[in-house]
């Protein structure tokens, strides 16, 4: 008996069972799997088709799957483990033919390939697709010349908007033309917008079927995109579409966009689970980290399920383990990014600088362009942000370089440096970079000073004259809380009895309602309006303190200041902090006294200012032109008043040097479950956390920055039961460690339990083999146990990285022997992967 044949067979069997395929009737559903036509299958054949599949009296045993009616949808050619299963091509392409097939599917067991012969080349697949989705895949009838030949003008969105508008007289009078499109909404898709979709085109023309839009913030990609979404929609090469997104809040935001741009033909809905509206509707919206939470992409959906996946931010949504989400999907691809590749033109990717975030960010654009099919460097389509302020679409910053003595030495090589005498005399120095500030080095005077300068220098509003709307960048949420409460103070001094503390705002993932907030600045709401002028609609709330929250997809066009108030080491960060700004306004819209419009001297938003405390345009772009630099003063000095600085914190480690000795030693076997007393402990830190309303709420909303947060201060080491993540994960009683997230999830009910190492790792290596698609099908096997021991084993890792590979020979986890059998590729691409996409954290014990 060939044992790989066989293996491959119960794994081919298992993976079409847990499908929804039928060797066997079950109630009322017939069986839909049936070997050969002419080769009956009985139960008790099973045994003897598991020990020896490949071989019968008829020859090659192939799976024929049936539809509903019972006539032949796919063929399945089965091979060996050993053997690739694309060697079987041909032969399944001749028989699926003979079958009026149009779908095949090629497995080795590990391997698995899905084929539509009217659409192109086999597609690697994690997991077989379900007889539901595949018929209902079978209902689309692809033909890239129907993308080819639609037309797309200006008005494509608009003509699904309202579809006799040119015949509409308002449309036709000049005069009342643009009332009609405002009062109408109607939406027309700018030159570049449309040149998108006309190179899209062209990009189908040539074969191609994964494109990427590179386009600058606030140059309208959701529209763009709604447009391609009704390209392939309406030509019927598409019957669902599925639109990922990075973070919660920009699901509502893209449901809105799509339903008011083409809600009156196509229906869109944000995916929930245990929900089956999205099968009803023909545009899914969803946050990639949503799919990705236990495997939810896999669990409850099918390969076949979207004809075209488009990633909104497409290197944060696809980056690292997500990547696998996206190409779990058949079908066409589209990305939109905002961060062009060659931000990076003066950084030297050559030089050693794994720590440094501009070769990870390089890397994750690579691998983005990659995955796209734009190896070359040449997205589908690219409008830069200086297109866009060419075309007189964006409006450019304009950067405030401001330094202080104390930040200027922390950016320095040598950084801050700090003198005091330790507990026995001795005379020390400790050191501070930038990337210190506010996590180990404090200082309320530059605090302060940000402050000051940013008040005194930003830019007004032109109808009320006060300090125009901005969003100021902080390092942390204490941060955070500590510049809010310091703007308020200021401006009660400079504008007495018009705020009373409702200046600035702290919005970050700690504070209730953060994210009502940051729509009720955008809707010019926030704690109120027209604090000046009664007539004219602007946020009471003038500066909006936040971290992360308010960086990507946050439209808020009025925005006239942007504070970087911290160090920004990630490129792609800086540009979509940038890109807050970038958007024109009309400030004449939020005056309700129509007759005042015509009085105001300078309506239109023609810049913004970018405050810059920590050189980060300089970071990135080493010849940027400053518009303005200012010298800001010394903060002032202790000269004997006040409070003395403090020394250096000492590094937090307890160092016992008295004497010890073992007293007594008793030996307990502890089973699976745990001891009691661990049991008790993790129960009792269920009821807590699930008895608080805040982590509750959060947990509930998705909120997990905010719950993690505050669970490791509210909760964590506190007296009487002191919870800490370190005695649950023992108590919890897996062989690896849990993350809090995961010991959560598990309490709230959102996981049926903790997966083991070997789990964990099993979903890791079906993600690699989709993203690198490996060509060594038959060597499989050796390049799962590489990876495994890789992932797993520190000491396989230290040998693999030192290249000492003669100490693999004594290695127990993985040895020479095991290493040569991996081909030469995967000797670094297996680490190289797993460097870049998996956090070894979770598989130590």
């Amino acid at each position: 008996m060939n044992q790989k044949e066989a293996t491959a067979r119960i794994k081919i069997n298992k993976l079409l069972e847990a499908a929804g395929w039928r060797f066997f009737p079950e109630g009322t559903s017939p069986a839909n799997i049936r070997l050969e036509p002419s080769v009956a299958i009985k139960p008790t054949d099973i045994e003897a088709l598991g020990s020896n599949f490949e071989k019968l009296v008829r020859g090659f045993v192939d799976f024929l799957l049936l539809d509903t009616r019972g006539f032949p949808l796919i063929v399945l050619e089965a091979k060996a483990e050993d053997k690739d299963p694309l060697i079987g091509k041909e032969q399944a392409r001749k028989y699926a033919r003979s079958q009026n097939c149009r779908f095949v599917i090629l497995s080795n067991g590990n391997l698995h390939y899905f084929w539509d012969l009217d659409r192109g080349s086999p597609y690697v697949i994690t997991t077989f697709p379900t007889p539901e989705s595949v018929q209902g895949y079978k209902d689309v009838a692809p033909d890239s010349q129907r993308v080819i030949d639609e037309r797309v003008e200006a008005d494509y969105i608009a003509l699904t908007q309202r579809p006799t508008y040119a015949t509409e007289a308002a449309w036709k009078n000049e005069a009342e033309r643009s009332d009609f499109i405002r009062d109408n909404k109607l939406r027309f898709l700018r030159p570049y917008q449309l040149k998108a979709l006309h190179q899209l085109q062209a990009a189908v023309r040539e074969g191609k079927d994964r494109f990427l839009f590179e386009m600058a913030t606030g140059t309208g990609k959701t529209l763009t995109a709604a447009a391609v979404i009704k390209l392939f929609l309406r030509s019927r090469n598409a019957r669902r579409v599925l639109f990922l997104v990075d973070r919660l809040e920009l699901e509502d935001q893209a449901k809105k966009a799509f339903a008011a741009y083409l809600s009156a033909d196509f229906q869109t809905v944000v995916y929930k689970e245990n929900r089956d509206d999205w099968r009803r509707a023909e545009i899914v919206v969803t946050t990639v980290q949503s799919l990705q939470f236990n495997n939810k992409y896999q669990r409850l959906f099918s390969p076949t399920d979207f004809d075209l996946v488009i990633s909104d931010e497409a290197h944060r949504s696809i980056g690292g383990n997500a990547r696998a989400v996206f190409d779990y999907f058949i079908g066409y691809k589209l990305g939109l990014t905002a961060t062009p590749r060659d931000y990076l033109r003066r950084f030297d990717a050559t030089r050693p600088t794994t720590r440094d975030p501009r070769e990870s960010e390089r890397r994750l654009l690579l691998d983005t362009y990659r995955t796209f099919g734009c190896e070359g460097g040449q997205p589908t389509f690219r409008y830069s942000l200086l297109d866009g302020v060419k075309d007189g679409y964006l409006v450019n910053p304009t950067v405030v370089d401001a330094r202080t003595d104390i930040t200027t030495a922390l950016l320095s090589e040598e950084g801050f440096i700090v003198a005091f005498t330790d507990d026995t005399g001795d005379d020390q120095q400790e050191t501070y970079k930038q990337r210190e500030f506010e996590k180990r080095f404090f200082s309320e005077a530059t605090n302060a000073l940000f402050c000051k300068t940013f008040l005194e220098n930003a830019l007004r509003d032109p109808v009320s004259g006060e300090i125009g709307k901005s969003i100021v960048f902080a390092v942390s949420q204490q941060h955070a809380a500590k510049l809010a409460q310091l703007f308020n103070l200021m401006a009660d001094r400079m504008f007495p009895g018009k705020y009373q503390s409702d200046f600035a705002v702290q919005v970050t993932s700690q504070i209730p309602d953060a994210q009502q907030f940051s729509i009720n600045f955008a809707n010019n709401n926030l704690l109120g309006s027209g604090n000046f002028i009664a007539d004219y609609k602007t946020s009471k709330a003038r500066v909006c303190v936040t971290v992360g929250m308010m960086t990507t997809g946050y439209d808020c066009t009025d925005i006239l200041n942007l504070g970087l108030f911290r160090p920004i080491f990630s490129p792609t960060d800086f540009i979509q902090i940038k890109g807050r700004g970038t958007r024109k306004h009309d400030f004449r819209e939020q005056l309700f006294d129509v007759s005042r419009r015509d009085d105001l001297a300078e309506p239109q938003k023609t810049a913004f200012k970018l405050f810059d405390f920590f050189a980060n345009c300089e970071y990135f772009e080493t010849e940027f032109n400053y518009d303005e630099v200012l010298k800001l003063p010394k903060p002032a000095s202790n000269k004997g008043e006040g409070p003395v600085q403090p020394p250096p914190p000492p590094g937090g480690q307890y160092e016992h040097l008295g004497a010890d000795i073992l007293a007594s030693i008793r030996v307990e076997e502890i089973t699976t479950e745990g001891m009691r007393i661990d049991r008790m402990f993790f129960e009792r830190f269920g009821e807590t956390v699930r008895e608080n309303p805040v982590i509750a709420e959060a947990v509930e909303a998705g909120q997990w920055d905010r719950v993690i947060d505050y669970v490791n201060r509210e909760v964590f080491d506190k007296p009487e039961e002191f919870y800490s993540l370190d005695k649950l994960r023992r108590a919890a009683a897996v062989d690896r460690r849990l993350t809090l997230r995961e010991i959560l999830e598990k309490i709230f009910g959102l996981i049926p339990r903790f997966k083991s190492r070997d789990e964990l790792l099993e979903e890791e290596f079906a993600k690699f083999v989709s993203d690198r698609k490996p060509e060594e099908a038959i060597e499989i096997s050796a390049i799962k146990s590489y990876f495994k021991a890789y992932a797993s084993s520190p000491r396989t890792r230290e040998i693999i990285d030192s290249r000492h590979y003669q100490d693999l020979a004594t290695n127990p986890f993985f040895n020479s022997r095991d290493f040569k059998a991996v081909p030469a590729r995967y000797r670094q691409l297996v680490p190289d992967y797993i460097k870049d996409y998996l956090p070894l954290n979770q598989f130590l014990p």
